[in-house]
C-alpha cells in the first residue's frame, strides 16, 4: 500500500520492484564516467549504459531492463550549473529511474505499465495528469486513451518538445511525457501549463519509442526490432509524491539542507535572499560526493575542471553564509548517510573522498582570500571610471596569476554591476593553451613511460638516417604501442617503433616529422616523431588502410616540403643566434627555441626591448649572411674539442661524449652544438624577416620571424596591403606615412571638436539648467547623450560650477547597461553625499554603487529603468534632507 507521504526511499524501490515484477532485470546505476563513450562528458540518463544495446552492437541475456541511473548535467551541451540555486528543479547531480525494452515490447505495454505505475501504485489523482504526444502519433494517443485517459487530457506537440533522436542520424521516434499539476487551486489546471510557463504543470516522465532510422538525407526507415527508453527524474517524483512544491523540499534535500544550517548556524529559509546559497551547497555537496566517489579528480581540464568548478561554485556561495575555509567535506557526511545505503560505493570511498574535498577546498580557499581583495579593488576602479565591463584581457589575468574561475570572476562583476567581457577571456585562454600546448609528447611521457622503459630493457632502439634523404625502404616495425599498451596488431591511432627511420624526433627546439608509412596492403599517415626515451624514436600514426602487424617492413617517408622549411627555420636561428652576438654582444645568450615548418622562435637573455635599429641591423646580417650563399656543414667531434673550437651549445640540451657541430661559412659565422636538420648552403634560406619581438620573463626576451616560403608569404601579403591603402588614399607608397600623421592629426582636430559640441550641448547655456528646489537645495536631473566616462564627469563638473551649491545627477543609457553619475558641490557634501545618493538610486537600473561625498558612480544591467531611476532623485534628495 502506497505510504500517504513516501520517503525517496520508496519511491525508487516501488519503482524498481514494479518493473520487476513485469519480468525487467534491475541493473545497478553505471559510472558516472561514461565507459566506452567519447561523445560523454558524464553519464546524463538511464539509456547510456545501454547504448550499445540500442543499436545492436551489444546483446545481453535479457531483453527488458529498469534502473535507478546516477547523472550529472554539469558541462558540454547538458549544462544545467548556473541555474542550480535559483529553481525549484535544476540540479547538477540527479537520479533517473527508467524501464527499457530491447526489442521486445512496445508502446502498448509502455504506455500501460507507465499508467498502472502512476495511477495504481503511486496513486497519483489522474484529475491532476496530462499526456502529451508526437503530432502525428495517434497510436500513443490511442493507447493512452484505452488505458484510462481523458481525451481532453492527452495533448499533441511537435518535434521541439515531442520527438527524440540519438543523433542526426540513427535511432529515432516519437516520445510521451506525463505531466503533473501541482497547482492548489484546480481551476488553474489548463493545457496551456503543458510544455508551458510556470512551475505548475510538471514533466514528471518521459517515454522514448525508437522505431526509426534516420539516415543522411534525413528519411525515416523503420527499424525491425522497435526499443523502449523511458526516464524519470526521481527528484521531481519525490516533489510531487511527498506534496511540497521544490525538489529541495524533499527528503532527498531535507538533511543536507539541515546539516547546511548546523554549519553556517543560520535557519533555510527558501524565500530569503541566502535561500540560494543553501540549495547550490546542498546540490553541489550531492554533485562532488558522486563524482569524486566514481574517481572524478579536479583538474583544469575536462571531467576535473567541471568538479572542481561545482567544488569553487559552492565555496564561493558558502561566503554568502559566512563560511570562511573549508566547509563543504563537512556537509558531504550527510550525502553518504543519506544515500550510502543505496550507493554503499559512497560509503567505501569516503576517506578518499573527504581528503580530496578537503584539499580542493584548502586549495581554493587560500585562492580566494588573496584574490578576492583585489579582484574588488580592480571592480571598483573600473566603475568610477565609468566602465560597463571586467575587460577580458583582466578577467584572464586573474584567472591565470590567482587562479580565479571565470564563473566566479562573472558573479564578482555581476555584484559590481558589470558584465565580463567573455569572447576577450576565451580568446586569450584559446592563446595561452595554444602557446602551451605540449600535444603528444607530454601524452607519451605521462601514459606511456612503463612502457618505453620495458623497450628500453629489451634493447629496442632506433636509428635516426634523414640528415640526407627524406625516405627509406625496408625499415621494420620493431614495436606497437595502442590505448592500452603494446600491441601485435594496430589499426586507428598508435605508436610505431622501427629498426631506422628518417623521421626526426623532436628535440632541440625543432618538432618532430611527419609524413608516411606505406607497407603491402596498407599505410599511415605519421602525425609526429618523438623521442621519448634515449635512442627510441615513436612514431605518432594513423592507420587508415589495412593494419600495421609488429615484424612487418615498410617504407618510411617525410613530407618533404614540411621538412625543408624546417631546415630553413632551424639554420636561420643559428644566424639569428650569432647576428644577436654581433649587434648586442655575447651576453645575448641562448634561452630557448622553437623551429616549426611556419615560423622560427628564439628567447634570449637581455635585459631591455631591442632598439629599432638593432632590430633592423640583426635582420639585415642574418640576411646577408644568407645572400653569401656559405656552406653549411656537419660534423661528429668530441665534445671537448667541439667546444675547444667554439662552439656554442644549444639551451636545454644534453651532450654525450661524441657530438654534432653545425658550422656555417667554416665557424666564420656560425658554429653550434646541434642535432637538428639543416640546409646545405644558407642561400636555400631564400630570406628572413623579424615579425616580433617582446619581453617573456625578466632579463629573457623573444624574436619571433619567418623564413624562406614564409618569409616570401610575408612579404606578398604586406605588399598587397600597402598597395590597397595606396590606392585608397590615392597616394604612392613612399607618401603613406605623411599621409597617414595628417589624416591623424585632422582626425583628432574632429574628435576634439565633436567633445567640446557634444559637452557644450548636453550642459546647455546657464538659462537652460531646469532647476528643481529640493527643501532648498539645487537639483538639476539629466539624461546625457552616450559619451565617454571621462567626458560625463567633465559634464557633471560643468553643471555643478553653474549651479554654485546644489546636485547634479546624470544618467546615460547605453545598449546593454546604464550608467549614473552624482556630483555634489563642497558645502553640501556632509548632509548630501553623493555616495548615499547614487547607492539608493542604482539598484533601479540593476545594479550598485559608490564613491566620494562629492563624486559618485554606478552602474547597472537595466538601461530601460534610467528614466525611472533619474525621476527618482528629488524622491532620495527629500528622504536624506528629513
Amino acid at each position: 500500500m502506497m505510504p500517504k507521504k513516501p520517503s525517496s526511499l520508496q519511491i525508487r524501490r516501488m519503482f524498481l520492484d514494479y518493473f520487476a515484477s513485469h519480468g525487467h532485470r534491475v541493473v545497478a546505476s553505471s559510472s558516472l564516467i561514461p565507459a566506452g563513450d567519447a561523445t560523454l562528458l558524464f553519464t546524463n540518463a538511464g539509456m547510456n549504459q545501454f547504448k550499445d544495446v540500442f543499436l545492436g552492437r551489444e546483446q545481453r541475456d535479457y531483453t527488458r531492463a529498469a534502473s535507478s541511473q546516477k547523472c550529472v548535467r554539469a558541462g558540454g551541451k547538458h549544462n544545467d550549473l548556473e541555474n542550480v540555486g535559483y529553481t525549484s528543479r535544476h540540479h547538477t547531480f540527479f537520479e533517473m529511474l527508467g524501464n527499457f525494452s530491447f526489442g521486445d515490447y512496445f508502446k502498448t505495454d509502455a504506455i500501460r505499465f507507465a499508467w498502472e505505475l502512476i495511477t495504481e501504485v503511486y496513486g497519483l489523482s489522474v484529475d491532476r495528469l496530462w499526456f502529451s504526444v508526437y503530432t502525428d502519433d495517434d497510436e500513443a494517443a490511442r493507447l493512452w486513451e484505452e488505458v484510462g485517459a481523458r481525451p481532453d487530457r492527452i495533448l499533441r506537440f511537435g518535434e521541439k518538445d515531442n520527438f527524440w533522436a540519438m543523433g542526426e542520424t540513427g535511432p529515432c521516434g516519437p516520445c510521451s511525457e506525463i505531466h503533473y499539476y501541482q497547482g492548489a487551486d484546480m481551476a488553474g489546471n489548463l493545457p496551456a501549463l503543458v510544455n508551458g510557463p510556470g512551475d505548475n504543470t510538471v514533466e514528471i516522465w518521459n517515454l522514448v519509442f525508437m522505431q526509426y532510422e534516420r539516415d543522411a538525407a534525413g528519411h525515416m526507415h523503420p527499424l525491425p526490432r522497435p526499443c523502449v527508453d523511458t526516464g524519470a527524474g526521481l527528484e521531481r517524483l519525490c516533489t510531487v509524491l511527498q506534496g511540497v512544491r521544490s525538489n529541495y523540499d524533499t527528503d532527498l534535500f531535507a538533511p543536507l539542507l539541515a546539516r547546511v544550517a548546523e554549519l553556517s548556524q543560520r535557519p533555510y529559509e527558501s524565500g530569503s535572499e541566502l535561500g540560494p546559497a543553501f540549495r547550490v551547497i546542498a546540490d553541489h555537496a550531492r554533485a562532488a560526493a558522486f563524482l569524486l566517489t566514481d574517481g572524478v579528480v579536479p583538474s583544469n581540464e575536462g571531467r576535473g575542471y567541471v568538479l572542481r568548478r561545482i567544488i569553487r561554485r559552492a565555496l564561493r556561495y558558502g561566503r554568502q553564509l559566512g563560511f570562511d575555509g573549508t566547509f563543504l567535506a563537512d556537509v558531504a557526511p550527510a550525502v553518504v548517510e543519506a544515500m550510502g545505503g543505496v550507493y554503499p560505493e559512497l560509503v567505501d570511498r569516503w576517506p578518499v573522498v573527504e581528503m580530496a574535498l578537503r584539499a580542493e577546498e584548502e586549495r581554493f580557499s587560500r585562492t580566494l582570500n588573496l584574490g578576492t581583495d583585489l579582484v574588488g579593488r580592480e571592480l571598483r576602479r573600473l566603475k568610477q571610471d565609468g566602465a560597463v565591463e571586467l575587460p577580458g584581457a583582466m578577467a584572464f589575468n586573474f584567472y591565470q596569476t590567482h587562479g580565479i574561475p571565470v564563473e566566479i570572476l562573472e558573479e564578482f562583476a555581476q555584484e559590481e554591476g558589470l558584465n565580463l567581457d567573455r569572447p576577450g577571456f576565451d580568446a586569450q585562454l584559446a592563446a595561452a593553451r595554444a602557446r602551451g600546448q605540449e600535444g603528444w609528447k607530454g601524452e607519451l611521457l605521462s601514459r606511456f613511460r612503463e612502457e618505453y622503459e620495458q623497450l628500453q630493457e629489451r634493447g629496442v632502439a632506433c636509428e635516426f638516417v634523414g640528415y640526407e634523404e627524406f625516405a627509406l625502404d625496408g625499415a621494420r616495425v620493431v614495436a606497437l604501442l595502442g590505448a592500452q599498451g603494446e600491441v601485435d596488431i594496430l589499426s586507428g591511432e598508435g605508436e610505431a617503433v622501427l629498426d631506422r627511420t628518417p623521421f626526426y624526433a623532436a628535440s632541440g627546439g625543432q618538432i618532430g616529422d611527419q609524413g608516411t608509412l606505406a607497407w603491402k596492403g596498407g599505410h599511415a599517415r605519421v602525425l609526429d616523431t618523438q623521442r621519448p626515451a634515449p635512442g627510441l624514436v615513436v612514431h605518432r600514426v594513423a592507420v587508415e588502410a589495412g593494419t600495421l602487424r609488429k615484424g612487418s617492413k615498410v617504407r618510411a617517408e617525410v613530407h618533404r616540403g614540411r621538412r625543408l622549411d624546417t631546415q630553413a627555420n632551424h639554420t636561420a636561428t643559428h644566424l639569428l643566434h650569432a647576428a644577436l652576438h654581433h649587434v648586442l654582444g655575447p651576453s645575448a645568450q641562448q634561452a630557448g627555441s622553437l623551429v616549426e615548418p611556419e615560423r622560427l622562435r628564439f628567447d634570449f637573455s637581455w635585459g631591455n626591448p631591442i632598439l629599432p635599429e638593432q632590430i633592423e641591423a640583426i635582420e639585415a646580417l642574418v640576411n646577408q649572411n644568407i645572400r653569401a650563399n656559405s656552406e653549411v656543414s656537419a660534423l661528429q667531434m668530441k665534445l671537448e674539442e667541439a667546444r675547444a673550437a667554439g662552439a656554442m651549445a644549444l639551451f636545454g640540451e644534453k651532450y654525450g661524449e661524441d657530438v654534432r657541430v653545425i658550422s656555417v661559412a667554416g665557424g666564420a659565422v656560425s658554429r653550434e652544438l646541434c642535432g637538428g636538420c639543416h640546409v646545405r648552403r644558407t642561400g636555400d634560406i631564400g630570406a628572413f624577416k623579424i615579425v616580433g619581438e617582446r619581453g617573456i620573463a625578466a632579463g629573457v626576451r623573444r624574436i619571433e620571424a619567418v623564413s624562406g616560403r614564409g618569409a616570401i608569404e610575408l612579404f606578398q601579403h604586406v605588399h598587397g596591403i600597402v598597395r590597397q591603402v595606396s590606392g585608397r588614399a590615392n597616394v604612392p607608397p613612399d607618401g603613406l606615412v605623411e599621409w597617414l600623421d595628417k589624416e591623424g592629426r585632422r582626425a583628432r582636430d574632429l574628435e576634439q571638436e565633436v567633445k567640446r559640441l557634444r559637452l557644450k550641448l548636453a550642459s546647455g547655456g546657464a538659462s537652460d539648467l531646469e532647476v528643481q528646489q529640493v527643501h532648498g537645495v539645487s537639483l538639476v536631473v539629466r539624461e546625457a547623450p552616450e559619451m565617454s566616462p571621462g567626458e560625463l564627469r567633465e559634464l557633471a563638473d560643468t553643471l555643478r560650477g553653474k549651479l554654485k551649491s546644489g546636485v547634479v545627477v546624470l544618467g546615460m543609457a547605453g545598449q546593454d547597461a546604464a550608467t549614473l553619475l552624482v556630483a555634489v558641490t563642497e558645502d553640501l557634501a556632509s548632509k548630501l553625499a553623493a555616495g548615499e545618493i547614487v547607492k539608493r538610486l542604482a539598484p533601479i537600473v540593476g545594479g550598485r554603487g559608490g564613491g566620494k561625498p562629492t563624486l559618485a558612480q554606478a552602474g547597472g544591467k537595466s538601461p530601460e529603468k534610467l528614466g525611472e531611476a533619474l525621476g527618482s532623485a528629488a524622491r532620495v534628495l527629500e528622504e536624506l534632507l528629513t
